[in-house]
């Protein structure tokens, strides 16, 4: 008689409810967006990108499964020192490059994660090693990523913040670290307002007009 796989709950997502760890896998309710994960994800493992977890199909319960990446998620935000800030920043380079002329990319450059915060990323060793949660993931262009990281990992208005002297010398390593060409970075402050603007839009419609997994959300 076969056992029973054990199923335990992962609760560190805001978005989708019912995510679980099976062994070493991830299995997850399937989104409007699962096939474009799928393709994405396997993609990503032909091109030998190691920063994502593979796609290894769908379960019995018709749920997407995925492998288990072991590592630390972060579940709140919180300071980063150089160091992970340079392995983020070419963290996130290699997920675009992998995706260059993939045929995912729609009309844009590259595919972008669309939510690369450090609570979307596994650590290892105390730095960033990987991405998960692709959902948002889609067509864009590298500014786009590089805006939304650069605020959620390097900004902080909150009391006890480090000065923004220090804010904006971690923004300048993560654009070193990426790679960004001189002529696009008077461009970076602009991706950090148009992203944090865009996620304002996103919440507000989202939390106006509930669905489950909105309505758990907080």
């Amino acid at each position: 008689m076969r056992p029973i796989p054990v199923e335990v709950p992962l609760t560190g997502g805001r978005i989708t409810p019912g995510v679980v760890r099976v062994a070493d896998t991830v299995r997850r309710p399937t989104t409007d967006s699962s096939a474009f994960v799928a393709r994405l994800l396997t993609h990503l493992h032909q091109r030998q990108f190691a920063g994502a977890p593979r796609y290894l199909g769908r379960d019995e319960a018709d749920r997407d499964i995925f492998s288990y990446l072991p590592g630390w998620v972060p579940a709140k935000f919180q300071r980063w020192n150089d160091v992970q800030i340079t392995a983020a920043g070419a963290l996130l380079r290699s997920l675009h490059d992998a995706t260059r002329d993939s045929g995912l990319t729609g009309k844009h450059s590259v595919v972008c994660h669309h939510d690369p915060g450090p609570n979307n990323t596994v650590f290892q060793a105390g730095l960033p090693v990987a991405f998960i949660d692709f959902d948002t993931a889609a067509g864009g262009e590298p500014l786009e990523d590089l805006g939304y990281m650069a605020w959620t990992w390097c900004i902080s208005s909150k009391a006890g913040a480090p000065p923004v002297a220090a804010q904006a010398a971690q923004v300048r390593i993560l654009i070193d670290a990426y790679g960004l060409t001189a002529a696009r970075r008077v461009d970076v402050l602009d991706a950090i307002l148009d992203r944090q603007s865009r996620n304002a839009r996103w919440w507000t419609e989202r939390l106006s007009d509930p669905g489950p997994s909105a309505a758990g959300s907080e």
